[in-house]
This record gives structure tokens, sequence and C-alpha cells, in this order.
């Protein structure tokens, strides 16, 4: 009884959480590119003007990114300017939040058929790495470990750090600048 009760409470906090994480992934999307070259290097594969969008199925929440050129993405928060070139969906809220809440990785929600790719899967591919690689610089390493495919043998806590810092300091400038707006 307590637990039907409590349902449309649990429902909503996962939206909401959902909806939170998808604002902060966009904008440090948007962060990795202009602070760390290898990110740039793995995006400057994507078309000009090539839209990415992350969304809950079928019409949650989301996530839009585009690649500006150079490398650099651009976060235009949850409406697209045009039709996105790769869509990738989770198939279900529950779903979205086991793989944001770092519960589950994302190849795993792949492999458990949690999640749908609309687009040409080497793109997807692409995205993906570039997740894990925000992943990696912005969460513990602990989480992280949990949360992509393969944690970088290559990435060492002062370049974590100070990456880390620089991303989140432009997540949260790029908030501020939201709001003023």
């Amino acid at each position: 009884m307590l637990v039907k009760r409590l349902q449309p409470m649990i429902s909503h906090a996962r939206r909401s959480y959902v909806e939170l994480m998808f604002q902060v992934m966009g904008r440090a999307l948007q962060a990795i590119s202009e602070v760390d070259e290898q990110t740039r290097n793995e995006t400057r594969a994507l078309p000009e003007g090539f839209l990415f969008e992350m969304q809950v199925m079928p019409n949650g929440p989301k996530l839009i990114v585009e690649h500006t050129g150079d490398g650099k993405l651009h976060f235009h928060g949850d409406s697209a300017p045009r039709p996105v070139d790769l869509s990738i969906q989770f198939k279900h809220m529950a779903h979205a939040f086991l793989v944001l809440s770092f519960q589950e990785k994302t190849s795993v929600a792949f492999a458990n058929d949690r999640m749908l790719v609309d687009g040409d899967v080497s793109y997807a591919v692409r995205m993906t790495r570039v997740l894990n690689r925000l992943e990696s610089f912005i969460l513990p390493k602990l989480v992280a470990q949990r949360a992509v495919k393969e944690y970088p043998a290559n990435l060492h806590l002062p370049e974590k750090l100070i990456s880390g810092a620089r991303i989140y300091l432009k997540v949260a400038t790029n908030f501020v600048e939201t709001v003023r707006a």
C-alpha cells in the first residue's frame, strides 16, 4: 500500500533527476569540447552542423548538442533548430535513471536493449567515446569506472583534476548565463 502511494513521487523524482542530468551533461559536453584536445579530435570527424540528441522515449527529457566546427560542441537545451542527425534514445525513464545515476554502464544498457540508436552507428560510437571521456574527467574514479566501459589508463590525477575543474567551471558559468538571459 505504501509503495503504491510513493510510486508517483519516485517517478517524479527520477524524471527530475534525468532532466537535471541532461542539463548538466549538455553543458559539460560543450565545456569538454572547449578544454580537451582529445575530445575535439574525436568530434572533428562529425560534419559541421551535426546535431546529436539523447532523450527518453517517447516524449521525455532530452539534450541536444551541435558540432559547430573544429571539434567544438554547442548545447541547445532540449529543442533542436532542425531535425537531428543522431538520436540515442532510452526506452524508459527507469533505464535512463540507471545509466545517469551510474548504476549501469552505457555499454551494458545497449547490450540489455534499453537504448536505441537512430542514425549512423559510427557517429553513435564516437559520441559514446566523448561521453565516456567526459565522465572520466568529471566523476570520481570509482564512480567513473562503474559508468564507462573502460576507464582511461593514461588519465592521471593532475590532468583529471585540472580538466574536471575547468569543465565544472564552464558548466557553472553556462548555468549562470542561462539564468541571466
